[in-house]
């Protein structure tokens, strides 16, 4: 398994979308509810390879990703061949950026001393999707890049 399997409630939301896939293996209904009793690991097997095949699909299309701690920001673009980095470190202890508190300060106080924006750049590796995921798991949201592109107008307001 490349990814994770996906939860029950996830898969209860695919329910359709799973059929289809049991379909496309020439696999009904009936088939496969004795698989589930006579064979309950190859069941869980063809339950890890339609978790995979969902979790590629999800993460084929990411673009930007966030990810929230007290004192940081990180702000992801992924591009063809590089991630984009923004991000904001605060100083001030005493702001959470996770609280709605915390982000209402950020944003009237963007030039204050206690905030430091910056921006870095790496190459994308060989598995980019599994990268994306692993930030996933650290607890980063795949978003549409709303707040990366806000930043991105402060730090280069040309691009």
């Amino acid at each position: 398994m490349k990814y994770e399997r996906l939860t029950r409630e996830q898969l209860e939301e695919l329910h359709e979308e799973f059929a289809r896939f049991l379909a496309s293996q020439q696999i009904t209904k009936e088939e496969w509810d004795k698989i589930k009793t006579d064979q309950p690991k190859v069941a869980e097997e063809e339950l890890d390879l339609f978790s995979d095949l969902v979790w590629e699909g999800v993460l084929n299309k990411v673009e930007y990703i966030e990810h929230f701690s007290p004192q940081h920001i990180f702000l992801f673009h992924f591009q063809e061949e590089v991630i984009d980095l923004i991000g904001i470190k605060l100083d001030n202890q005493a702001v959470d950026l996770q609280t709605t508190e915390g982000y209402n300060w950020l944003r009237n106080n963007l030039m204050n001393e206690d905030v430091n924006l910056y921006t870095s750049q790496k190459p994308i590796t060989e598995d980019r999707n599994k990268d994306i995921f692993a930030l996933v798991k650290q607890g980063a949201r795949i978003t549409k890049g709303d707040l990366y592109q806000y930043f991105q107008k402060i730090i280069q307001p040309t691009k």
